[in-house]
């Protein structure tokens, strides 16, 4: 199952979303569309879209015909001391939407400390997580998960986790030559959803993104059944579009 890679990946697009951000915060009565796109170098090809996301995740308002204001989700995020658990909300909000969008169970992974580690998710009877049969931190080399994480990391890195977590054969699409899964996540295109195809668990098909912020490592994912991966394709390209929103609230 080839896919093919996005035109931008999410990270550049949040990289353009905080010039928008900024730009926005500098006018506090409101600023229209021209003036934004002159003051960022923005395209209004790639503007309108921009400020369209921006406003469905409540980080701007129009606060009247084509001017915006920062929303009500960047001031609560900017909130003090109740920043985290703000940010876990926001993410919670925006992963439950992601859920019913791509019709799967979705996840916030981080690679902390040397271990894999999945930090939220969103699921529900109809789209229920995956069954962790062996755990995601040892099997970085077979989950869609960890092998987004692995591509995010250098040899040296790479080769210190499979130290301390041996690859192991879990089903019979298992990569378990080190060799050969080296080459895979070298040769993984960055705006590409890395798949698992029954490769952590058979009966389950997984598409993860990465969605870096700094030096934190880390992807989104979705899970569902082998009987479902007819819509994989659309569900990860659908996975990496949506990137972009909780990238931007990972940075702010």
């Amino acid at each position: 199952m080839a896919l093919k890679p996005e035109p931008t990946a999410p990270f550049h697009s949040v990289q353009y979303a905080l010039r928008v951000l900024e730009a926005i915060a500098r006018h506090t009565g409101g600023v229209s569309d021209g003036q934004i796109a002159r003051e960022t170098g923005l395209p209004a090809v790639h503007l309108a879209p921009m400020l369209l996301m921006l406003r469905r995740e409540g980080y701007v308002l129009e606060v009247s015909d084509g001017a915006y204001a920062i929303g009500d989700s960047l001031v609560l995020l900017g909130s003090g001391a109740d920043r985290q658990q703000a940010l876990q909300e926001k993410l919670q909000e925006t992963l439950d939407r992601l859920r019913d969008s791509v019709g799967a169970a979705v996840y916030i992974s981080r690679y902390v400390d040397g271990e894999v580690r999945i930090t939220q998710f969103a699921d529900s009877p109809r789209t229920p997580k995956v069954h962790e049969w062996v755990d995601f931190r040892s099997a970085a080399h077979a989950s869609a998960v960890g092998k987004c994480l692995l591509t995010q990391l250098d040899q040296n890195g790479r080769r210190d986790h499979l130290s301390r977590h041996k690859i192991a054969r879990l089903t019979s699409k298992t990569i378990v030559s080190e060799r050969v899964l080296f080459s895979k996540l070298d040769s993984q295109p960055a705006t590409v959803p890395v798949l698992d195809l029954q490769e952590y668990a058979l009966g389950t098909v997984c598409a993860a993104v990465p969605i870096t912020a700094g030096a934190s490592v880390g992807c989104l994912a979705l899970s569902m059944p082998v009987e479902h991966a007819h819509r994989l394709r659309a569900a990860a390209e659908t996975l990496n579009r949506k990137a972009a929103p909780l990238l931007l609230s990972l940075t702010l």
